[in-house]
């Protein structure tokens, strides 16, 4: 499937005679540590582009962890302890994300920050992300504000448990960004898991598919993959003109028909 996957992406890319791809931008939003990351990696790779060079590939992934808002000094204090809610919708610089997208949508190359999760801040140098066909963008809340929420042509929901998403937290905050066990519990309890509740979950409802248990679920990742590749190759397009198992009707399609691209 990989190798198939890339050679339809790659002939997409070669057909557009030169002019801004106009990509289709799917959203993946779910609790923390609920595997968000990880399905779009399983994407990208069962789309064969994940051993491809920056420069060409036509899948990009983005994360909203990466729009983080800059902290004031009182704000990165608190931070420090443990008492800032990073789960909050107040804690992401959406305007800096709307920007971002509209952009992608332009087909720009994009600069995006990388932010230290170690201390609290943006780091001095930017991520590069080049014009693709297909843009994949995570986070908790990825489907909280509508004006963002809209620009998504496929919205994804990966449900996973509540244990299991504390028990990835707490190996990932300890490992990855040296927090104590008591500190990563105590922000949990205080932040992380009334903010699911109030601001991630209520946005289930938006989404076109959920994900249980995450990469784990092949069967639905394939579905979602082959759902790419017909937007991708306009297969989508076909059946909605009339073409079912497989038969065209009397009809020809007429060229701008066969462009047009389902929301």
């Amino acid at each position: 499937m990989a190798g198939d996957s890339e050679a339809q992406l790659r002939d997409r890319g070669d057909n557009n005679n030169g002019a801004p791809r106009q990509p289709f931008l799917i959203g993946v939003s779910g609790g923390t540590a609920s595997g968000k990351s990880s399905v779009c990696e399983k994407i990208m790779e069962l789309l064969g582009q994940d051993k491809i060079d920056h420069h060409q590939r036509q899948v990009a992934i983005l994360s909203q962890d990466s729009f983080y808002r800059v902290l004031t000094p009182e704000q990165k204090a608190k931070a420090q302890k443990g008492q800032f809610n990073f789960d909050h919708p107040d804690a992401f610089d959406n305007e800096l994300v709307m920007t971002t997208l509209k952009l992608i949508l332009q087909g720009k190359t994009v600069r995006i920050p990388v932010y230290d999760f170690v201390t609290h801040s943006r780091k001095e140098e930017f991520v590069t992300v080049y014009p693709a066909d297909v843009v994949l963008f995570e986070g908790i809340l990825m489907f909280y504000s509508q004006e963002i929420r809209d620009l998504f042509q496929m919205k994804l929901f990966v449900d996973t448990d509540a244990d299991t998403r504390l028990s990835r937290r707490v190996l990932r905050d300890i490992t990855e960004r040296g927090r104590d066990l008591e500190q990563v519990l105590s922000q949990y309890i205080t932040f992380v898991k009334p903010a699911f509740e109030e601001f991630c979950l209520p946005t289930k409802k938006y989404a076109d598919v959920i994900i249980p248990r995450g990469a784990d679920n092949l069967v639905a990742i394939n579905l979602i993959v082959q759902h790419i590749q017909d937007i991708l190759n306009g297969g989508l397009t076909k059946r909605h003109n009339g073409f079912t198992n497989g038969h065209a009707p009397p009809r020809q399609r007429r060229t701008s028909e066969s462009s047009s691209r389902p929301h």
